[in-house]
């Protein structure tokens, strides 16, 4: 058997998983919200066409302000690295902050809202976000002397301050690099090393679930594995929770933590002129999960990334200045920089940032703050949908907000989910988008353009305006639309959402995403280098695309992506442990979440207590989010006859389906063992 043929039978993956609903049928967005969309020429599609790429991307770049026009629109001589806007010169804070001054210094740019509903909301005005990002600039450029260029890691929770702090760094031109504040320490320092960051930037507490939580002890951990791995954190900057009150257990470090509501006290007035940079400069890197257990840092551009966010904001979430818009994902993930921080506030929007969880205290409390704001836009995934379904189906109904354009994102949303959704949640008055894209991309690929097409309930929707995508099957002959069969979804064309590269590996970028349908590794031409997304997909005979599911070894739950090789290592620290494969399993609410297996070193015993320290040494190396379902301790795993785990029969056995083939195994026996322990026959 070929290496390639083995790889295919020893991995399952979300694709093989997925629920193959039908096509559903059209239904068309209120006449309301075309009366007042901001995208209703259908001739945009013709505009974006491939005959008018790239210079098409022009309108999405002309909605911000630049010091300097560019000379080239797309540079492609160091392809697939592709550079938009080059000569040009912009900074990302201006274009979200000092520009909306002169019209708009009163109005509402944060609505930060605590997740205990005793407290207050904060409403930061966009004159209040103008002062506080100057001052939080001083502090970066005058007491820790960073410049353009150098890479600063955050690790903050969903505060007002997470967006202050980015937007600090983009003024100075400062690479931010923010890691979701539910991981631990440690997956906090691998991003440290990887960024070689010498400062990280945390805050003392914030609540989930009602209780504050220490998250100090994480910066401490990451702080002392990175220098672990010879990379020094000279400085903490701790951003305090309440100001003036220091609300974590874990004690600061004399020298080295440091309050930042104190340094605060130095740069009071002061003001820091933005940064012009050039437009394929670094905005900040993103890390996710890749294929392999190292993270990868995809490198975001600032001129071609705001663009796209802005012109995405403006024409697929329909954001308007005048609304109050809210996005419920985490800013530690690429949803909240490109749809809470970037996108919006470019065009001017109230943004609101919620600390907790949307059904604490109770299933009401996402449509209670809906109601308070007056909130018209809402943003969500379909695990949030999923889970405010299931606990609270009636909630909507009993409060009084009205929403004109919802979205869903991160993952495929069922098309009963999808109903729930628009009836009742929406109540039949808001439009739809279904989006698909990754943290690669920055910001959408495919969905419904709200004020022209029509909704299909479980189908993103054709490719955005300038999105050209294409489906290959393994062999690269083209899945034509309306052929019913799934293949690897590719995009035909670069976009300036975009990422350049992975940070610091450009070998393994064009190895992951261009390599297989690349026609020509030496050419400059875009056309031969169609990006691959990792996703399999079905497009419908209309264009529509539906999402399967990732073609790789990695596992979106929650909308969130884990990659299998890092849960798989996160296990292996338990020193009993001498194998660990995990697979994903359909969930009602998440989607999919990870199952464990685990074979033991000889001598050692299966237990209870075992299985719990493997969990727990995944929560603590990953974190809380990566949390197994179950972790099953397997007297051996299944092998082909070369060794290597049968990823797919474990996947099949979880999930309860066909098992297909075993006898070419090496071990066929073990499958019925397995089989006995996980579904009890």
């Amino acid at each position: 058997m070929s290496e390639e043929k083995e790889k295919e039978v020893t991995e399952t993956s979300e694709a093989e998983i997925a629920v193959h609903w039908g096509e559903e049928e059209y239904i068309n967005p209120p006449r309301s919200f075309v009366a007042q969309a901001n995208l209703t020429d259908e001739k945009v599609f013709e505009r974006f066409s491939l005959e008018n790429f790239p210079n098409c991307f022009k309108e999405y770049a002309d909605l911000l302000d630049w010091y300097e026009y560019w000379h080239t629109i797309l540079d492609t001589s160091d392809a697939p690295c592709f550079k938009w806007f080059v000569g040009g010169k912009i900074n990302a804070s201006y274009n979200c902050v000092d520009r909306h001054l002169a019209k708009n210094k009163n109005k509402t740019a944060i609505h930060f809202v605590p997740e205990l509903e005793e407290e207050k909301v904060e409403h930061v005005t966009y004159q209040e976000l103008y002062v506080r990002v100057n001052e939080f600039a001083a502090i970066l450029r005058d007491y820790c002397g960073l410049k353009a260029g150098d890479r600063v890691t955050l690790h903050m929770p969903m505060v007002a301050e997470l967006p202050i702090t980015m937007l600090a760094c983009a003024r100075l031109g400062i690479i931010h690099s923010q890691v979701f504040g539910g991981f631990s320490g440690q997956a906090c320092a691998d991003r440290i090393i990887d960024s070689g960051s010498e400062y990280l930037i945390t805050m003392d507490a914030y609540y989930r679930s009602g209780q504050l939580i220490d998250h100090k002890e994480k910066a401490d951990i990451a702080v002392a594995q990175a220098a672990k791995e010879g990379q020094t954190v000279k400085k903490v900057l701790v951003w305090q929770r309440y100001p003036g009150k220091y609300s974590a257990a874990t004690p600061m470090v004399e020298g080295r933590d440091v309050f930042v509501n104190e340094l605060l006290k130095d740069t009071y007035g002061k003001r820091i002129d933005p940064v012009p940079l050039p437009a394929e400069s670094v905005l900040f890197l993103m890390y996710t999960s890749g294929t392999t257990g190292k993270p990868k840092g995809a490198q975001h551009s600032l001129g071609g990334y705001l663009s796209y966010v802005a012109g995405t904001s403006k024409y697929i979430q329909d954001i308007h200045p005048e609304d109050v818009y809210w996005c419920m994902a985490d800013i530690g993930w690429i949803t909240g920089h490109s749809y809470i921080v970037y996108g919006p506030l470019a065009l001017c929007a109230s943004t609101v940032v919620y600390e907790g969880v949307p059904t604490y205290p109770d299933a009401g409390r996402s449509w209670r703050i809906a109601q308070n704001l007056d909130v018209n836009i809402f943003h969500t995934a379909p695990t949030a949908i999923r889970a405010l379904r299931k606990i609270g189906p009636d909630e909507p109904a009993k409060y009084n907000y009205n929403f004109k354009h919802m979205t869903t994102v991160g993952e495929p949303i069922e098309p009963e989910v999808w109903r729930w959704y628009y009836n009742v949640v929406g109540k039949g008055k808001a439009a739809i988008v279904d989006t698909w894209w990754q943290t690669e991309t920055g910001g959408f690929l495919c969905s419904t353009v709200p004020g022209i097409d029509p909704m299909k309930p479980g189908s993103a929707g054709r490719g955005v305006p300038g999105i050209h995508p294409i489906v290959y099957d393994n062999d690269g002959n083209v899945v034509p639309p309306g052929a019913g069969k799934a293949g690897n979804i590719c995009i035909q064309n670069p976009w300036p959402g975009m990422f350049q590269t992975i940070w610091g590996d450009r070998d393994r970028f064009v190895r992951q995403y261009f390599e297989r349908y690349c026609k020509d590794p030496n050419s400059k031409r875009w056309q031969d280098w169609p990006y691959m997304t990792g996703d399999a997909a079905v497009v419908a005979a209309d264009g529509y695309v539906r999402i399967l599911g990732r073609i790789d070894d990695v596992i979106n739950v929650s909308g969130h992506r884990l990659g299998t090789k890092e849960l798989e290592s996160a296990a292996l620290v338990v020193p009993e442990v001498a194998e660990a494969a995990v697979v994903p399993v359909k969930h009602e609410i998440k989607g999919v979440e990870p199952d464990m297996y685990i074979a033991l070193k000889p001598g050692f015993e299966a237990s209870e207590e075992l299985a719990k320290a493997v969990s727990a040494a995944i929560v603590k190396e990953i974190g809380a989010i990566a949390r197994p379902r179950k972790v099953w301790i397997v007297p051996d795993m299944p092998k082909t006859r070369s060794g290597k785990i049968m990823r797919r029969v474990l996947g099949a056995i979880s999930n309860g389906t066909d098992i297909g083939d075993v006898m070419t195994l090496a071990n066929p026996e073990i499958v019925e063992a397995i089989q006995k322990m996980v579904q009890g026959k």
